[in-house]
């Protein structure tokens, strides 16, 4: 360990034995910590906030509580218990993982970074967390709040995402062997509360002494993000079709963005005009369509979207293989990706004015 900063874990230790935060994955002081809460809350973690992933987390594990619950759920289930959490193919991957421990390991997760990275969606990062949190193996674990600490910590200016080399070098370098688990949560932690994004609270920092970042004067500058290219923009038309108080839903393909989901009709997302011509040739049916004067926009990761909303009604149209009539009052039980209850939610306020 350097040893400029050979104190850094025993002063982040005791900081984080007063002030560590209480969540329900979290195992209090003395209780047996459970792999799976552990697993379950990394993953639904990697692109949602502490705040919506809480009472996501508590009803997930009160359903499935285990490996082996999770590994005999239905896919459908699963996908609808995951909506808005964050790319689908990781709930896709919680099942895959979860049938594959059952399977493979006799329902006991394994406990080493290695064969963790061998089951399916567990990348460096999430084997990382798991060994050192949940079996207490040393690890080194950066997620965005430990990479912002670290490189605050070290003073390291190079821009993301060419500076994680160095920043993981970095953490290498203050990881103990001992408590490597509640270390890594300790940075977490410290980067959530405390060396925050904007306006660090930088004099109630228990590494403040070793921090050249505050050195510098100016530890609010770090990291240094590169610019952002701009996102492709990407056009397209929802279809509402509206049958004796349902409305018409697809599954979408299993492979491709919200894959296997349930979803209102779409035309193609296309960069130009909506997909659709003078006759919605891109609709679900035949139908006196009409278009509301309002747009749906969503940004994806790599593309921003909006969509235009098309409205109608039929009697007797017959839902096609893949679809289904869903009751329009029990729509929030559909499990519909975010960019689709945006739109029903619009569609819902249309249809009480009307």
């Amino acid at each position: 360990m350097n040893a400029k900063r050979s104190s850094v874990p025993n002063a982040l230790l005791g900081w984080y034995d007063t002030h560590r935060r209480d969540l329900p994955w979290r195992a209090k002081p003395g209780e047996a910590v459970d792999p799976y809460r552990v697993w379950l809350s990394e993953v639904m973690l990697q692109q949602t906030t502490v705040a919506a992933v809480t009472p996501r987390f508590l009803a997930w594990t009160a359903r499935w509580p285990d490996f082996a619950s999770l590994a005999a759920a239905e896919d459908a289930d699963v996908m609808a218990a995951w909506a808005g959490l964050g790319y689908y193919a990781r709930a896709r991957n919680l099942v895959a993982a979860a049938k594959a421990v059952v399977a493979e390991h006799g329902g006991v997760f394994p406990a080493t970074e290695a064969e963790l990275r061998a089951l399916p969606g567990l990348g460096a990062y999430t084997a990382a967390a798991v060994a050192a949190i949940a079996f207490g193996q040393r690890a080194v674990v950066v997620d965005a709040n430990v990479e912002r600490v670290v490189a605050r910590l070290f003073a390291i200016d190079t821009p993301l995402p060419a500076a994680r080399p160095a920043i993981r070098a970095a953490a290498d370098t203050i990881t103990p062997d001992l408590r490597a688990g509640d270390f890594a949560q300790a940075m977490m932690d410290l980067g959530s509360g405390i060396c925050t994004t904007r306006a660090p609270k930088c004099l109630l920092c228990p590494l403040r002494a070793w921090c050249d970042g505050f050195a510098q004067g100016a530890p609010e500058r770090l990291p240094v993000k590169a610019k952002k290219a701009a996102k492709p923009q990407r056009k397209g038309t929802i279809f509402w079709l509206e049958r004796a108080g349902t409305v018409l839903l697809v599954r979408r393909p299993d492979k491709g963005l919200l894959g296997g989901m349930r979803a209102l009709p779409t035309g193609p997302w296309v960069e130009g005009a909506p997909g659709f011509g003078p006759g919605f040739e891109d609709a679900p049916a035949q139908a006196d369509w009409r278009m509301l004067d309002v747009r749906v926009a969503h940004g994806f990761t790599h593309f921003d979207l909006e969509l235009s909303l098309a409205v109608a009604e039929v009697e007797g149209h017959q839902a096609a293989v893949g679809s289904e009539w869903w009751p329009i009052d029990r729509l929030d039980t559909a499990g519909l990706p975010t960019v689709f209850a945006k739109a029903a939610k619009i569609i819902a306020a249309d249809r009480r004015g009307s």
